[in-house]
């Protein structure tokens, strides 16, 4: 997860900022934008443990091939999306919340996936699926239009800086491949805490015409989603977090 709130260490960019954006054929969106960037971070002992204990169970292999998610969570259920989960606590806390929805979350970062597995564990989480890999290429290759019954974006990495927004993940071409991959209905949900992306995000997102707003402009939070202790800080500082739902039409 590239969140402001997650915790991480300050990002590190995995290449030149200003890069020029191509984008390979077959491919709708410039291949320089990823679901996340590079940071540092030291795999704790535990983490160790439940990637060698449970990654075999719930770490689904990237495939560039379409997934079977009946035969991935051994049930018909419905399926949300996470991409870039951090440290995995909001993830944990919403499939706990929803036993009877599926969740497959995207994260590159080890001590994540480490740490959501290790929820998984001491809570006995069985909706849970991870795919250690780039969320972007995820939703190319292994997942199929009208798959999916919700996305979420938690808190992505902002860009702040003028000449890195082309970076920032809720770009048009890609809102437009996540809405495909939705099933009518289905719904997408970002929060961002800082205004300016969100008040891009609401542009972006308005003008997508396979999304509706659920709300006449930024969303109240979904009881769903628990506040992050940085986003509690953050909102005793005066700070905001703004969230957005749309849902696929």
């Amino acid at each position: 997860m590239t969140a402001t709130d997650s915790g991480a260490p300050p990002a590190a960019p995995h290449d030149s900022p200003d890069a020029p954006a191509t984008a390979p054929e077959g491919v709708a969106h410039p291949r320089a934008i990823r679901s996340f960037v590079m940071r540092a971070g030291r795999t704790t002992t535990g983490q160790a443990r439940a990637l060698a204990e449970l990654g075999p169970r719930y770490i689904v292999p990237w495939r560039p091939q379409p997934l079977d998610l009946a035969a991935t969570f051994g049930r018909q259920a419905p399926t949300v999306l996470e991409i870039g989960f951090g440290m995995g606590d909001a993830t944990a806390h919403i499939a706990a919340l929803m036993p009877e929805v599926n969740f497959l979350g995207c994260e590159v970062h080890e001590p994540g996936v480490g740490a959501l597995l290790k929820h998984i564990g001491e809570r006995g989480l069985q909706n849970l699926r991870i795919v250690q890999h780039d969320a972007v290429e995820v939703l190319d290759r292994m997942l199929q239009p009208g798959q999916l019954a919700g996305i979420h974006v938690f808190f992505p990495d902002p860009w702040h800086k003028l000449r890195h927004h082309k970076r920032r993940l809720i770009q048009p071409p890609l809102v437009h491949q996540l809405a495909g991959r939705l099933a009518p209905g289905g719904y997408l949900h970002c929060a961002t805490d800082w205004q300016p992306y969100a008040e891009q995000m609401l542009q972006v997102l308005g003008a997508e015409p396979l999304l509706a707003n659920t709300a006449d402009g930024y969303a109240p939070r979904p009881a769903y989603r628990p506040e992050t202790k940085f986003e509690r800080r953050g909102l005793k500082l005066g700070h905001g977090v703004w969230d957005l739902v749309f849902r696929r039409v």
